[in-house]
């Protein structure tokens, strides 16, 4: 499903046990409601594949999507 309305690019961060990864996302600004841009279902299934991918501290696969931040202790 489509939303119609004007299209941008948002990041999103994505927090996981061992690491972070930020990502350029698709959002939509509704033509229907412009008070604030809006995900689409695939972008939302794709960031929460992502997120368990952080879970598992997957770095190499979530590298191919966007900047990943290991955190490291003190």
């Amino acid at each position: 499903m489509r939303i119609k309305g004007k299209r941008i690019k948002v990041s999103r961060w994505i927090h996981g046990g061992p690491c972070v990864v930020r990502v350029e996302v698709d959002a939509v600004i509704p033509d229907s409601d412009p008070s604030e841009p809006c995900l689409e279902p695939h972008t939302v299934r794709w960031l929460d594949k992502l997120h368990r991918m952080a879970e598992a501290g997957e770095v190499d696969e979530l590298a191919k999507a966007g900047q990943v931040y290991v955190r490291r202790s003190a």
